[in-house]
């Protein structure tokens, strides 16, 4: 990657496999430094796989991948913990250690991926957990948290190495709503420092209220949606209840009713029809179009999603030099 480039990912070209399973097939993606971007489809699309690829946990095949200055085709196995400590990774199931206290379980981190000094390591362990407002729980036990608050710890365990980017795998798919918006807006926070969060979610919801780029997972495809107020993978249209998916197709046809409105006027204006009757008649579908654009607005509900399997970075870390 160059050196001088902002980007913190950049996918080109790429095929991800299971095995000799292909899962995705030519993934183009990037992120940029200080991007949230969103990764959204139907359980078994690929998502976790493409997160599990950008980490090292799958290799690189086919295709180009660079991630955090790292060629992930060429990268040897001494470097992939050296690579993981740049991203900070966020799980849907918490990943905390049950018998340790908040402090032991962010102590374990830091001890594994070469910290020694006892000051140094207590000083960061309190700047990540005032950063996500659990300073007041360093001692207690995973236990005495509720979702929310664990989810909370989980985040500070991410930024405890100052990682560039986070990879959030369904953050929120354990919570309440509440806690849920907690959490997703303690990571959006991130990118006003500079940082970058992949987020991969079924929650609908948070498009509307933290910009984002999108990216939807679909028949083995990755493609980047443009507008993420109607970017919803079509295939997730099957996990939803029937008011959410018809206010969501109603969103849709709105869409297409404007862009199709927006031709026809270019079409109009380029060439003119010499028949007044036919002038007539497309001027009254258009305006039936534009009525029924307006009708259209709604909002659906947000949704979650089942358990994925996750992955312990902390203990994949005890050897490092």
């Amino acid at each position: 990657m160059d050196e001088n480039s902002t980007l913190l990912v950049d996918v080109k070209g790429l095929n991800v496999y299971q095995e000799d399973k292909l899962i995705l097939q030519n993934v183009n993606m990037h992120v940029d430094v200080g991007e949230f971007v969103y990764l959204i489809g139907k359980v078994g699309s690929g998502k976790s796989s493409l997160l599990k690829t950008l980490y090292c946990e799958l290799p690189v095949a086919e295709g180009e991948v660079n991630v955090v200055g790292y060629d992930l085709k060429k990268i040897k196995n001494n470097k992939i913990p050296l690579l993981r400590r740049k991203i900070g990774m966020v799980f849907q199931d918490f990943e905390l250690m049950n018998d340790r206290s908040v402090y032991e379980n962010l102590r374990f981190v830091l001890r594994a991926t070469g910290w020694k000094d006892k000051q140094e390591i207590e000083t960061r362990i309190n700047e990540v957990l005032k950063s996500v407002g659990m300073l007041d729980k360093k001692l207690s036990m995973p236990a005495q948290l509720s979702g929310g608050e664990r989810q909370s710890v989980s985040v500070a365990r991410a930024l405890l190495n100052n990682p560039p980017i986070i990879f959030a795998d369904e953050p929120t798919g354990n919570l309440d709503p509440e806690s849920a918006d907690v959490i997703v807006n303690l990571l959006y926070k991130l990118c006003e420092s500079g940082k970058s969060v992949l987020m991969v979610t079924h929650n609908h919801g948070f498009f509307r209220k933290y910009a984002g780029r999108i990216y939807t997972f679909g028949n083995q495809t990755v493609t980047e949606q443009g507008d993420n107020k109607i970017a919803i993978a079509i295939d997730d249209l099957d996990d939803m209840e029937t008011p959410a998916v018809e206010a969501f197709e109603a969103e849709i046809e709105s869409n297409v009713q404007t862009q199709n409105f927006a031709s026809q006027s270019e079409e109009h204006q380029s060439a003119p029809s010499t028949d007044p009757s036919a002038d007539a008649q497309g001027a009254a579908q258009d305006a039936t179009q534009g009525t029924q654009g307006e009708e259209a607005q709604s909002e659906y509900p947000e949704i979650n999603s089942d358990n994925v399997q996750t992955q312990n970075f902390a203990s994949q870390s005890e050897n490092i030099e």
